[in-house]
């Protein structure tokens, strides 16, 4: 049993941590580092007694946005789902993610834990907890100077589908993913999402970042296996997806923006029927899924939009070089008044040569009204090679926000910023404006 003065402490330090406004920003991981300390098996007493286990959410690109989607897509068909929803993907954000939802004795009103982690975390949460489902979204070069070589992700992830007990719902087209699944070593079942061959150009691996255009399909693709899900259309918020089962294509008008999430969509859709089905819940209902799909809404900061000023004001998450791509892929820069804040904080991470494999080309009709953050004139620099005007350069992300918004135009606001300078920038429009707090 959990220690009820451990967790009166952290509940106390959480609730003084959201008065100090880090609720704004996602969250805080203090009291889940403070429990961690006191009470290294706080997280394993807890998580282990539930029902249906726990679904790990893992990779480098998309993981807080398809962990909500998968917890509602579950919580649609009447599971009581716990998550950790503030996007601190560390074994602490999961702590301070429980405390706000436990008893004083431990106990966790929840059937399953629909959880994402950093791969790193994942790997250390696997030792201690054997997850019923993985998901395995993608390997990417992702903070190198904390990491190194993505050979050594994909490495993590191999741990996690290894040590999952139940199902591991992987991404087929990902070639470090297909290998790892591949190797004949894991102990659960395997399942796979994936994409129609057309759309395969659209969603460049790691390794075709290197070579501008380069977006050949893989050789192998004809011996693929068959998918789950396969995603086979995706124009605009428009989707359709083939499921295995289910006759014909499954059309849905996703809330999700951008084309990463329309892929994403579909991963979550494909571990929602393997929990239903592994769980013994009866056989999935497609179609209620696909209409849960269309009421999710993207998690904070990952194309959230709120009105600050009387401005449309859109936060976009980029944190390394194949989601920016995708980002400014997704999304037009016509009518719109564009920002990028590049802060390289530890949890951004220091290295910000990535910036380098992104392409920034298309700005150059629209140029780039501020930038900003710690590494502002970098990435002032970064773009005057590309070609883009920059209007504005001011690496306070406060008085760079302020001269944001008084421009003078009435264009929607678009801000592409990692992480910790989201986070500061969200917590600066929560001054402004009401913004939903995460807990």
């Amino acid at each position: 049993m959990a220690n009820p003065f451990i967790i009166a402490l952290g509940k106390g330090i959480r609730a003084l941590a959201r008065l100090r406004g880090s609720g704004a920003g996602g969250g805080s991981a203090l009291p889940g580092l403070v429990v961690e300390r006191l009470s290294p098996q706080f997280a394993t007493r807890i998580l282990e007694r539930l029902p249906h286990g726990v679904v790990l959410v893992s990779g480098t690109n998309g993981k807080t946005t398809t962990t909500k989607a998968v917890a509602e897509l579950l919580a649609s068909q009447g599971m009581r789902v716990f998550t950790n929803n503030t996007g601190s993907n560390f074994m602490r954000g999961v702590i301070s993610a429980l405390l706000a939802r436990v008893t004083l004795l431990g106990r966790l009103d929840a059937d399953i834990a629909v959880l994402e982690l950093d791969e790193a975390h994942a790997v250390r949460f696997v030792q201690a907890i054997r997850p019923r489902y993985a998901l395995l979204l993608n390997v990417m070069r992702d903070q190198l100077d904390r990491y190194g070589e993505i050979d050594r992700t994909a490495q993590f992830l191999a741990t996690v589908a290894e040590g999952t007990e139940g199902c591991v719902v992987a991404n087929r087209e990902d070639r470090r993913i297909a290998a790892l699944c591949s190797r004949g070593s894991l102990r659960a079942s395997l399942r796979w999402f994936g994409l129609a061959p057309d759309l395969r150009a659209r969603f460049p691996q790691d390794d075709d970042l290197w070579v501008e255009g380069r977006h050949e399909v893989p050789a192998s693709a004809e011996a693929q296996p068959d998918a789950d899900v396969v995603l086979c259309e995706a124009e605009g918020s428009r989707v359709a997806l083939l499921v295995a089962g289910e006759e014909g294509r499954l059309h849905a008008d996703l809330a999700l923006k951008g084309l990463y999430n329309a892929y994403n969509a579909a991963a979550a859709l494909a571990v929602a029927r393997a929990v239903i089905e592994g769980e013994g819940l009866g056989p999935p209902c497609t179609r209620e899924l696909m209409r849960a799909l269309q009421e999710v809404r993207s998690a904070f900061g990952r194309g959230e939009a709120v009105c600050v000023d009387g401005h449309s004001v859109e936060l976009l998450l980029v944190k390394n070089p194949g989601g920016f791509r995708l980002a400014l892929d997704s999304f037009d820069a016509a009518g719109h008044l564009t920002m990028i804040a590049i802060n390289d904080n530890t949890a951004d991470g220091h290295d910000m040569s990535w910036l380098y494999d992104v392409s920034f080309v298309g700005l150059r009709a629209t140029g780039v009204a501020m930038v900003s953050g710690v590494r502002g004139f970098d990435m002032a620099l970064r773009l005057a090679y590309d070609g883009v005007p920059v209007e504005a350069v001011e690496c306070g992300l406060r008085s760079a926000l302020d001269a944001f918004l008084a421009l003078p135009s009435e264009l929607p606001r678009r801000i592409y910023c990692t992480y910790t300078a989201m986070l500061e920038l969200r917590r600066l429009m929560a001054g402004k404006t009401p913004i939903e707090k995460v807990s």
